[in-house]
């Protein structure tokens, strides 16, 4: 959710958009558990080496308002002074109306979209009194909740767009400084997808160092019981007592997105984080997420579904202590051979890709909705001793006459400088499929390769297959 405007919105056709598509246990595994808990369980107990600095159970009478010691209302369609509708072109007022934001007297927070006889939509929007969450020197903070998105999907669910997120606290009272003082976007849902989205904003926009108004944001489909189906577990963990730092986010305890400070410049990163961050639950209606799968909402989305909010709970770690959920994405020990088809759907970082299934040979998954300034990660590419002089890609293209960009190759930094690169334009459509090869530098040894997409267009230019090397 992004103030003033910036959610993960491609640049591209809407067709391009919607394929866009705990201790030994640690936190990993608590937050796992925690998915499978009755739908009013408390949040679970902090494990060795962390402390619970705020708690919200929402614990209180059926039909009861808001916690006022730990929660403010944002009410109407802006902030005082700021964009208008929260600047992501939203259409709903939010209320204070127990009609709502309430407790359900089981444990719950429910806050429900409504529509009026003409029309008219409400929904509510709560944010932390404190503003001041954030690690301490050298240790690491976890924002997390558990939570079902509202129940509904398909056409009924077009518009909605439900959040848990984070602003950094120099937004309150400036209402026009973003996205330089930092968002993390914990959870976005659109349009009753079995999805969770999740996005660190920063820097300047449009574009710059955070590929704004996208950002650097990753997604995960919920397992087992859908998004809607039932409650999740979603969480960032912001880390100090790594070099470079880290924002860890995480879907029922796996790590499936992680930006670090070496992905932007020092001044982009320290303007984002150093300072205290608020955080937001909120569901809008209508707005630039979900106008980039379809819109809404229209006639046809049913009203009365609500975000239910289990717990919000936020922990920290002093120091280097607590224990951390295992990574998730293998470290760069030479898991790939440089020399064997790797899928391109098989990225352990990314910025602005999505996947959709391929009709290649082979079948599988491909990655698209590729834009200027996009990039995928792949760990650990064993190049061996004998070097490495040519590039391949599996790509394809539809876009449109004039569009056209370079697929590149960098090694261990997405900033460095492109060993090797080929340009792509339309290719005859974008599941037409051709081998690109390029010459490189000499490579041997273990890398991590990033391939970025660099265009002087907006537009998704390429889909990319699979990639291998050469001699």
């Amino acid at each position: 959710m992004s103030e003033p405007s910036g959610t993960p919105v491609r640049r591209g056709s809407l067709r391009r958009v919607l394929i866009a598509v705990f201790s030994a246990l640690g936190l990993a595994a608590a937050a796992a558990a925690a998915a499978t808990l009755p739908a009013n369980a408390s949040a679970p107990t902090p494990p060795s080496g962390w402390s619970q600095v705020f708690l919200d159970d929402f614990d209180g009478a059926a039909g009861s308002g808001i916690n006022s010691s730990n929660w403010q209302y944002t009410t109407g369609t802006s902030y005082p002074g700021g964009p208008a509708g929260f600047g992501t072109g939203e259409v709903e007022t939010m209320t204070s109306s127990t009609n709502n934001v309430s407790l359900d007297g089981a444990g719950n927070l429910r806050i429900t979209p409504r529509r009026d006889a003409a029309g008219n939509w409400t929904s509510g929007r709560i944010e932390t009194n404190r503003s001041d969450f954030q690690p301490p020197a050298g240790g690491k903070l976890r924002v997390e909740a558990r939570l079902q998105m509202p129940n509904v999907t398909g056409a009924a669910a077009k518009g909605y767009w439900p959040a848990f997120w984070m602003l950094g606290a120099p937004y309150r009272g400036n209402w026009w400084n973003w996205p330089g003082v930092g968002e993390l976007d914990i959870m976005e849902n659109v349009q009753g997808i079995n999805n969770e989205w999740a996005t660190m904003h920063c820097g300047t926009s449009p574009g710059g160092p955070c590929n704004e108004k996208s950002g650097i944001g990753g997604q995960k489909v919920c397992a087992g019981t859908t998004c809607q189906g039932g409650f999740h577990t979603y969480a960032v963990e912001w880390d100090k007592s790594t070099s470079p730092e880290e924002m860890r986010f995480y879907l029922d305890g796996v790590n499936f997105h992680t930006v670090r400070q070496n992905q932007v410049d020092a001044t982009t990163w320290a303007n984002a984080t150093n300072h205290g961050y608020f955080i937001i639950l909120n569901v809008a209606m209508g707005g630039e997420f979900p106008a980039a799968f379809g819109g809404g909402p229209d006639g046809g989305t049913d009203p009365g579904h609500p975000l239910v909010v289990d717990y919000v709970q936020v922990l920290q770690s002093t120091g280097g202590g607590g224990t951390t959920p295992p990574p998730t994405t293998p470290p760069p020990s030479g898991n790939r051979d440089a020399y064997n088809a790797i899928q391109a759907e098989s990225y352990d970082g990314q910025a602005g890709v999505g996947t959709e299934t391929t009709t290649d040979t082979g079948g599988g998954q491909n990655i698209g909705t590729l834009a200027n300034g996009d990039y995928a990660l792949y760990k650990g590419v064993d190049f061996g001793t004998a070097a490495a002089r040519q590039f391949y890609g599996r790509v394809a293209s539809g876009a449109a006459g004039g569009v056209s960009g370079l697929v590149e190759v960098r090694l261990d930094s997405r900033t460095s400088t492109p060993i090797g690169s080929f340009a792509v334009a339309n290719t005859g459509g974008w599941q037409t499929w051709k081998t690109v090869p390029a010459n490189i530098s000499s490579v041997t040894g273990t890398h991590d390769v990033y391939l970025t997409f660099t265009s002087g267009q907006p537009a998704d230019f390429v889909n990319v297959n699979w990639f291998d090397f050469g001699h």
